[in-house]
Order: structure tokens, then sequence, then C-alpha cells
């Protein structure tokens, strides 16, 4: 079955959820996670710390260099993920809207290569 990348934008000049809200977001997340488990569609999902805790690694002529922070300044990052399996993009972006409606965030549905 093909493989969805369901992506969490974040503005980067948002306002984040208070702890109280971001509670309640969780326990709407994990309920959901629970369901696409019993659907056979959950195969991973994370949230990501800031930008800012990146760390990025070039090569460069044959030697790795560290920098830290973001690669690039944006007015979005990626916040968080989920890959779910989908028997098709309409399916995947199911699971999308619903995660859009719990966190009020965008959603970026993309497949992986080769998967359709």
């Amino acid at each position: 079955m093909p493989q969805y990348l369901l992506s969490v934008i974040t503005p980067a000049d948002g306002t984040p959820p208070t702890p109280e809200q971001l509670d309640g977001i969780r326990t709407q997340l994990d309920a959901l996670n629970d369901e696409m488990r019993a659907a056979g569609a959950w195969v991973f999902a994370g949230g990501l710390d800031a930008p800012a805790t990146a760390t990025v690694l070039r090569s460069t002529g044959g030697e790795v260099v560290a920098t830290d922070g973001p690669f690039m300044e944006a007015k979005e990052y990626l916040g968080g993920f989920t890959i779910a399996e989908a028997g098709d993009l309409d399916e995947a972006m199911k699971w999308g809207g619903r995660i859009a409606t719990i966190t009020g965030l965008p959603i970026e549905v993309r497949p992986f290569m080769g998967q359709i």
C-alpha cells in the first residue's frame, strides 16, 4: 500500500498554543493515531522541536561540516509529521484533513517517490 507524508506546517511567527491547548491537541491526536492504527493506516508520527534546535550537515570537499540552526529562514517550518499508508491520495487526504481539523494548521500530503 502506498505511503504518504502528512506534514504539519507551522507558522514561524505564530503564537504557540498554551500548555492546556497543547494537552487537548495531543489527546485528540493520540485518539486519531489509535484510529489510524486500527484502520491499518498508521506507520509513524512525531512532533519536532523548533528550527533553532536543528543542525545542518553539508559535505564539502569530502568533509562534513555542521552548522547550528535551520537550513534557511522561512515563514513556515515543519512542526511534525505522520507517515500513513493509504489506498490512494483521497484516503491520505482524509487522514490529513483530520489532522488539520485537530491542529488548526495546514497539512501537506505528499506520496513517497515511486509509491503511486
